[in-house]
């Protein structure tokens, strides 16, 4: 029978070897990286504000890429279950998700959610950050003008006048809670799967107003279907340099907008993560980009993934307190 006698140089040894091999390994699959269609997750109906910046991603990224880069749509649960898909997903890089500040929100929101956002997901880049906008039905049986005759209607019927949003736990819900407290108001919350319903039933005077995104309702602002109160944060949006802010309008301090970005599975390699973001920020930052964000009301940003992380854990702790505070909590 035949011994083999290993010393601690030989198993230190083959460590190494091994070590190398999975090092090259990794660097291979990296090098080959794209070799087929990636997923874009939007965890939103069709035609808001996350499926448009979605689609205006993926269409120049897959021309950088020299793949097709496809959207696909997973609503539900205030944008949870689509997160959830990507963090289980595998982190090869050929699934990913166009986030937004809800999920931080979610965190807080729900007691229990399957997936952790700041350790399951890896941040990417923040695509853009767009207002939300009070908008109400323009051409209501009792039409509401300003800020001050909202609150009015609202303070002489509790309860009765109702809000969109784009789900439980989503920003929209959280900035009509913070409305309801700073406003000293009691309003009825309608969530919705996205804003393409939500807007349909403001549109149809299903519900009173919405705290939605600039983006989907720009068109029936200027359309003159709904009018525009306030913007949610604390300067004025460029794309409606007329309407007052929150503050402006008697609601000091208030200062509320939402961020879209993108993320992949925790563990994708740190390759493709950095090729990614290379290749996102210089789409963000393209004239081409900035004109498509300009007309949509959204800012573009392109940032590295470290500030994408802090951004994520700041809001979090941030909309923790904002959560606790309008006692929003579900199951």
């Amino acid at each position: 029978m035949t011994t083999f006698h290993f010393t601690k140089r030989h198993t230190l040894r083959h460590l190494a070897g091994a070590a190398l091999l999975c090092a090259l390994a990794s660097t291979a699959a990296a090098q080959a990286w794209p070799a087929k269609t990636i997923s874009l997750i939007v965890p939103f109906p069709a035609g808001g504000t996350t499926d448009v910046l979605a689609r205006a991603l993926g269409q120049e990224l897959s021309k950088s890429l020299g793949q097709p880069v496809i959207v696909e749509n997973k609503p539900g649960a205030g944008s949870t279950l689509g997160a959830d898909f990507v963090a289980k997903a595998k982190p090869d890089g050929y699934t990913l998700l166009m986030g937004a500040v809800h999920h931080t929100i979610a965190t807080s929101v729900y007691r229990k959610l399957a997936y952790d956002f700041q350790k399951d997901l890896a941040p990417i880049t923040t695509v853009a950050m767009v207002p939300n906008v009070l908008v109400v039905q323009a051409d209501a049986a009792t039409p509401i003008r300003t800020v001050p005759e909202l609150i009015a209607q609202a303070k002489r019927a509790p309860g009765k006048l109702t809000f969109g949003s784009n789900g439980n736990g989503t920003g929209q819900h959280l900035i009509g809670a913070q409305f309801e407290s700073m406003a000293g108001v009691q309003l009825l919350h309608v969530p919705y799967k996205g804003s393409g319903p939500m807007t349909t039933d403001l549109l149809g005077g299903q519900i009173t107003m919405s705290f939605d995104t600039i983006t989907p309702v720009l068109q029936h602002i200027k359309g003159g279907k709904l009018r525009a109160l306030a913007v949610t944060t604390a300067k004025r949006s460029a794309a409606l340099p007329d309407v007052p802010t929150l503050d402006e309008a008697g609601l000091k301090g208030f200062d509320l907008g939402t961020w879209f970005g993108v993320l992949a599975p925790a563990g994708t390699p740190k390759d493709v993560v950095t090729r990614l973001n290379t290749e996102m920020v210089k789409i963000i930052q393209s004239a081409d980009f900035r004109k498509k964000m300009d007309d949509i009301g959204a800012d573009p940003i392109g940032n590295t993934p470290e500030q994408m992380a802090r951004q994520i854990k700041d809001d979090t702790e941030r909309f923790a307190r904002l959560v606790k505070e309008a006692k929003v909590v579900l199951e």
